[in-house]
């Protein structure tokens, strides 16, 4: 493992994330990294501890340690031709997705690079997170997995073994899964899960198979899961899962969608719950990997929302607030919603059963 000789945490930035954009009335804004950016900017937060750092654009060859030749050259020929979808219909190919595709994996591979060469110590990618993507197809708003591409960038360009992925987006993180299902990547999901909820997977039965048995961990949650029940089936499932895996590296996709606010999701949870949620696991990389703690976007569809919690988690993990903490204070949510009878007890039957499945296998 590389040592850390700064102890700064990076805004990865490219204005070329503004190019991942499939239109004006499409959920997907890509605005929300530049706005985060621009609100963590009035407060004062970038200087000494926290940057922000310029990336690069991902290359093809970068692309291949994940996706295969074919879909690469799908998705260029039909981004060029700015017409149809790359999936069923959620994800139209515009003029500039390619390039905007090639910024946002750039930067999460910049993050692990900039981590494991002590650049700096932490690193935040908004313009990543698109854990959809398969190897070989693009899906659900994601064109190519940059998640995945951060793992095996870690692995094949720096000789890490143990790379725990963390996602606490709305929605599983099929596509992250599928790529590690049969390897000793620990995956970890939690997402809302109900009948007809996209993506249909991530049931607490998918564990796994050969090599990687028991290193795909899911938690499902009911409706309107609530930011103490939350952070309970977090505690008392990913972090003994973390401690046995023992990561070099963590790698967290951050989506917010499961914002109370959020259109799409339907979770309960507050900017309360993702501030506990991100010290929770920047305690967990300080403990088990020397600090080594890649956070990338995901989802978040009320683009106020997804901004405030996004710098919120920011400061959190960099350790640097503004002056007068009452204006950190106004990012938080004025109002927690109900969580409805039934769901913490519904949430606990089902951390039980993932503890008692996935938590013996991982060695």
């Amino acid at each position: 493992m590389a040592s850390v000789t700064g102890d700064h945490t990076a805004f990865l930035y490219n204005e070329d994330f503004l190019k991942y954009r499939f239109g004006d009335t499409h959920p997907y804004q890509s605005q929300r990294g530049k706005c985060t950016k621009e609100l963590l900017e009035s407060l004062g937060i970038f200087g000494d501890k926290a940057i922000v750092y310029p990336t690069h654009p991902a290359l093809e060859e970068d692309l291949l340690m994940v996706h295969t030749i074919d879909h690469i050259n799908y998705v260029r020929k039909k981004c060029l031709s700015g017409r149809g979808t790359l999936d069923l219909g959620d994800t139209p190919a515009t003029p500039t997705l390619y390039e905007g595709s090639l910024a946002a994996v750039g930067a999460s591979l910049d993050g692990v690079d900039g981590i494991l060469q002590g650049r700096f110590l932490h690193a935040f990618n908004p313009g990543g997170g698109h854990h959809h993507a398969r190897a070989n197809f693009s899906a659900g708003f994601c064109v190519f997995n940059d998640v995945a591409l951060a793992v095996r960038d870690a692995q094949r360009r720096h000789g890490l073994e143990r790379i725990a992925v963390i996602d606490t987006d709305g929605h599983h993180g099929d596509g992250t899964q599928s790529i590690f299902y049969n390897e000793k990547v620990l995956t970890i999901s939690l997402h809302h899960f109900t009948k007809g909820f996209y993506p249909g997977t991530g049931s607490h039965s998918e564990v796994g198979s050969g090599y990687g048995a028991g290193y795909s961990i899911n938690l499902p949650l009911p409706a309107m899961t609530g930011d103490k029940t939350y952070m309970r089936a977090f505690e008392e499932v990913a972090i003994p899962a973390l401690r046995e895996y023992r990561p070099e590296m963590i790698v967290h996709q951050f989506g917010v969608d499961g914002h109370y606010t959020d259109p799409l999701v339907g979770l309960g949870l507050t900017t309360r719950g993702f501030e506990s949620l991100a010290r929770s696991t920047h305690e967990m990389a300080h403990e088990l990997c020397n600090g080594n703690y890649l956070v990338v976007g995901g989802g978040g569809y009320n683009p106020e929302a997804a901004t405030r919690c996004w710098a919120i988690m920011f400061c959190t993990i960099s350790g640097v607030y503004p002056q007068d903490m009452a204006r950190f204070e106004a990012l938080h949510d004025k109002v927690t919603p109900k969580e409805p009878p039934g769901v913490a007890d519904q949430v606990a039957e089902m951390v039980e059963k993932v503890k008692a499945q996935v938590l013996p296998l991982i060695k």
